[in-house]
């Protein structure tokens, strides 16, 4: 029997990460100077505000927990809701031919992520459907709590970012207008000035925006898949035909996911 996707590097993420930075790259050196955009001040300032004033916004848990969903969207489970589908239903006919004790062994050899493993595992048990249903619509409920506060971690920073620039700008703009009678001092200050909303432009729409929006992306994946072993647990906790798991599965599937697996 087939088993579900295993964790792999997601190639748009990585692809689209490096092929921004790339073009930056390109531009940056075809223009003869590439040093003169590298300004370790501009850096520090965007780097380091933006970390410190979306600490402020949210707790040092919050934080480490929006980073380790961020690798998450790098390397994750690929896999399609027709397949995690077809392998519930599969699961679902074989514990009602062959009872339910007989998925323990299946169990330990599938790729779940924690919900899905433990609605199955419960099923196994034999916990009633209606209890069943209720305890993990309430984690599936609280895993997507998790994912959206994450997400708004990122989204505060990609708004941070780009005031932490013009705050690096402005305080280019007053080192050099305080300077401008030492011409020495007026390139560092300019390039304070420019550097700094460079950085945080950069940061905030190819870096935090785009990872928000590939985590929302990734939890509704994600919330839709627990969604199909929410159903299939509640279902082989009451022995039902799996046709009607089927159409009960078809009903949540967007139109070119749905399965005929019993036609």
């Amino acid at each position: 029997m087939m088993r579900l996707g295993e964790r792999s590097i997601d190639l748009a993420t990585v692809a689209g990460l490096l092929t921004g930075f790339a073009l930056i790259a390109l531009a940056v050196a075809s223009s003869g100077t590439p040093r003169a955009f590298l300004d370790w001040p501009s850096i520090m300032i965007v780097l380091g505000g933006t970390f410190a004033v979306t600490t402020i916004s949210f707790s040092f848990a919050e934080i480490w927990r929006a980073q380790a969903v961020v690798l998450g969207a790098l390397l994750r489970r690929s896999v399609e809701p027709s397949e995690a589908a077809r392998r519930a239903l599969q699961l679902a006919d074989r514990s009602r031919r062959q009872g339910r004790l007989a998925l323990q062994p299946l169990l330990a050899r599938e790729n779940l992520n924690g919900f899905q493993r433990k609605a199955m595992q419960l099923a196994i048990d034999g916990m009633a459907a209606e209890e069943m249903e209720r305890i993990l619509r309430q984690d599936a409920q609280a895993i997507v709590q998790r994912h959206a506060k994450s997400v708004s971690v990122l989204r505060k920073a990609a708004e941070v970012a780009p005031a932490m620039g013009l705050i690096g700008t402005l305080v280019g703009l007053v080192q050099m207008l305080g300077n401008l009678d030492d011409p020495s001092a007026i390139g560092p200050g300019m390039a304070l000035a420019l550097l700094t909303t460079f950085y945080g432009a950069v940061l905030a729409n190819m870096v935090f925006a785009p990872l928000a929006a590939k985590l929302e992306r990734n939890s509704e994946e994600e919330a839709l898949l627990n969604q199909i072993f929410l159903l299939a647990a509640g279902s082989i906790g009451r022995q039902e035909n799996p046709r009607i798991l089927e159409t009960m599965l078809n009903g949540i599937l967007p139109p070119q996911a749905r399965v005929r697996l019993f036609d």
